[in-house]
């Protein structure tokens, strides 16, 4: 059940930020923990519990302890203690938050704490040469689209599967293109890359996963971002990084357009249970956000 309810403003611990949150980032992980499956990611708070771990905005006030951020900065980063950020207030873990740099928007920032860090994490973790083939199982998501982008960006050939609607905005940034609604995936793929691909980047998880780990020519090269049971078919789960630096080199590619997120929708806050639904179903092509200031 999600309703709207009115808290007081959040009292930011040690080392923690209170922040006017501007914008939320929406993800399939929200709607996991509302489920209650996953106890203690954001800060084991029982329910009723704020949605979203993913913000931008400007510190209000600063806990003890906490290094490099002050009142006034205009900050990104995850609520990782249990505060949520579809609110207009919230905390923030100092250490996982990070100045937004100049000519960067609060939209793009309010992307890159899960989106744009799980694909820098995806494909240090492969390490690729400028070359290599590189499948994203899954592409048309927010992470996905970002993960080819940066993948692209990085030299590497990369081809992806999504549904039909996801087709046009991963061709937009050079991805050879799979419809797992039309055509036989592995088929496709053999076809495209006969030899196998140097790595892939699994975002669907489940039987699609078990479909493309054999086209692999290293297993070890499968990286799953959210089916765990990876290792069972020779592949790896990433492996996060989620501190300030990451936070603050996601961010430089972003200015530098590597890591440009595909923002498709734009919801205001009294829209969140919208914003969420187009998530959970798997209908959103591209990143959701919530702009609450």
């Amino acid at each position: 059940m999600q309703e709207f309810f009115d808290r007081p403003d959040p009292v930011p611990g040690r080392g923690e930020v209170l922040i006017r949150v501007d914008v939320a980032g929406v993800n399939p992980l929200d709607h996991v923990l509302r489920s209650g499956l996953v106890d203690g990611l954001d800060g084991g708070r029982p329910f009723p519990r704020v949605l979203g771990m993913e913000a931008a905005g400007t510190v209000l006030a600063r806990g003890e302890d906490v290094d490099g951020l002050e009142v006034g900065d205009a900050v990104f980063g995850f609520a990782l203690t249990g505060g949520g950020t579809y609110a207009e207030t919230t905390v923030l873990s100092a250490p996982n938050t990070a100045r937004i740099p100049d000519g960067l928007s609060a939209t793009v920032a309010a992307t890159l704490p899960v989106t744009g860090t799980t694909a820098v994490d995806v494909l240090d973790q492969l390490g690729l040469p400028a070359g290599a083939t590189v499948l994203v199982n899954g592409v048309g998501g927010g992470v996905g689209l970002a993960v080819a982008r940066l993948a692209v960006g990085r030299g590497l050939r990369v081809t992806g599967t999504g549904s039909t609607a996801k087709r046009e905005h991963a061709e937009a940034i050079g991805v050879r293109f799979i419809d797992y609604t039309a055509e036989d995936v592995a088929a496709a793929a053999r076809e495209l890359v006969p030899d196998g691909f140097d790595g892939i980047v699994d975002l669907a998880g489940g039987v699609s996963l078990r479909t493309v780990a054999p086209l692999a020519r290293e297993p070890r090269n499968v990286i799953a971002v959210g089916d765990m049971s990876v290792p069972e078919l020779g592949g790896r789960f990433v492996e996060r990084r989620v501190d300030r630096e990451n936070l603050e080199r996601s961010a430089r590619l972003a200015l530098d357009g590597l890591l440009a997120p595909v923002i498709t929708a734009v919801h205001p806050l009294s829209d969140a249970p919208a914003a969420l639904a187009t998530v959970e179903n798997g209908h959103a092509s591209g990143k959701v956000v919530i702009k609450v200031a």
